[in-house]
């Protein structure tokens, strides 16, 4: 399987996912629509999670929000269910944050209208900083260069370039640049836990 398809199948479960359709009572296999609120939610504070938009794992948007936010699982859902909020990947994306997220699916150019933001309190599922598509992919990727977030912040820019002094290092425990060179740098602001996944890159 190609990056390109894995990137697609681990980031928004399906192509147009971060779109969304409606649903029409349907129930995702696996958890629970309630679960599935309950937990996309609770990746941003509750003042964003409580009244954002939630797309299931099928793809459906099994509630409607008020602010402009998305939540939904950035891993597609296995068969019997995610067992860990961890384990779904869950993200809470503004609205700019959503067209650049789906310009990384169509390996185009972000163009959007002012800086986006997403939220991830229970982190992801490890990357390579440096290159994009590399989601899941720990086989690939060197072992200085991996990094397996707990709790995080990001910040998708309009301008990529206002991003070119950042350090790339993500073991000081401050503010640092993933994908540096790319259309696709962002800034990952670590939260309390960050390292809870890989101590071994915790400041020292």
């Amino acid at each position: 399987m190609n990056n390109k398809i894995i990137a697609t199948l681990f980031l928004f479960t399906s192509v147009g996912v971060f779109a969304g359709h409606h649903g029409d009572g349907h129930k995702s296999m696996g958890n629970s629509e309630e679960w599935e609120i309950e937990t996309y939610t609770s990746a941003a504070p509750d003042f964003i999670g409580n009244f954002a938009t939630v797309v299931g794992a099928s793809g459906k948007v099994i509630r409607e929000g008020t602010n402009g936010w998305t939540c939904l699982p950035f891993i597609p859902m296995p068969k019997m269910g995610f067992k860990t909020a961890n384990e779904a990947a869950p993200a809470c994306a503004d609205a700019n944050a959503v067209a650049w997220a789906n310009a990384y699916i169509a390996q185009t150019k972000p163009e959007i209208e002012n800086d986006g933001w997403i939220w991830m309190k229970h982190g992801d599922t490890g990357v390579d900083n440096f290159r994009p598509y590399s989601e899941g992919d720990k086989a690939n990727t060197k072992a200085e260069d991996w990094i397996y977030s707990g709790s995080h912040l990001m910040l998708m820019p309009k301008d990529p370039s206002s991003l070119d002094g950042v350090s790339t290092d993500f073991t000081t425990g401050a503010p640092y640049v993933m994908m540096k060179g790319t259309p696709f740098v962002h800034l990952m602001i670590p939260l309390d836990g960050y390292y809870d996944y890989q101590p071994e890159s915790a400041p020292k």
